[in-house]
């Protein structure tokens, strides 16, 4: 049985995507947090699956569409909590998050796949990582690894080496968690022509007068990264 699981946050103002405030305020960063989600589930449902469950911190709203289901996520710190997201799963299981709505269905069924290895691992530009497949779902190749760090991708892939999986890559991907990474993630979602939500409504947030602050962000943000 495979399983398709994202782990995700109730798109409610001041809970999620704060590091978009500013230039975006806070109902509006939730309104790009929704907007990802969306598309996200959706891809998620293009893919082939035997299952496709949300993680949810929160509750559950009129974004959520049918043919999902819901579980809550447990206490504790983001590695217990994928941990235990992967204990509620028997089979190949690969999980995503809710920050790359680029993501496409024909790189979640890649690393839904695993006739020639044993785990997936999907790098993520701020060294964190954004998609994680196993074969044989096990927590323990989770907990204790120091989340949200800029070692936390080459931490988490060492730890499946040293099990002794035979892991594979995927694509690296860019989260979106600041008005910088927005923009670059609708361009290229805009270039891939794959529609959907989020790159319609950073479009829309952005436009305007409200878009020369989303350029000064994006502008600053490229300076200190030189």
């Amino acid at each position: 049985m495979t399983t398709l699981l994202v782990i995700a946050k109730e798109p409610r103002p001041g809970r999620v995507k704060t590091r978009l405030t500013p230039p975006f305020t806070p109902e509006e960063a939730a309104a790009l947090a929704e907007a990802a989600l969306a598309d996200t589930l959706s891809t998620v449902l293009a893919t082939p699956a035997d299952r496709r469950v949300l993680v949810l911190d929160g509750e559950p709203g009129p974004w959520l569409p049918s043919g999902v289901e819901v579980v809550p996520q447990c206490a504790g710190g983001l590695d217990e909590r994928l941990a235990a997201a992967f204990a509620d799963c028997a089979g190949p299981t690969l999980l995503i998050g809710m920050d790359t709505p680029q993501v496409t269905a024909e790189l979640l069924a890649l690393g839904a796949g695993f006739t020639d290895c044993d785990a997936w691992f999907g790098p993520a530009e701020d060294g964190g990582f954004w998609a994680l497949g196993l074969a044989e779902p096990d927590p323990a190749l989770l907990r204790g690894v120091p989340m949200s760090t800029a070692t936390t991708g080459a931490v988490q892939r060492a730890r499946l080496t040293a099990a002794g999986l035979r892991v594979r890559d995927l694509p690296r991907l860019r989260d979106v968690d600041t008005a910088y990474d927005a923009w670059l993630v609708a361009e290229q979602v805009m270039v891939q022509r794959q529609g959907g939500r989020f790159a319609a409504e950073f479009d829309r947030l952005a436009a305007g007068v409200r878009r020369s602050e989303v350029e000064r962000s994006v502008v600053e943000r490229s300076v200190v990264g030189r």
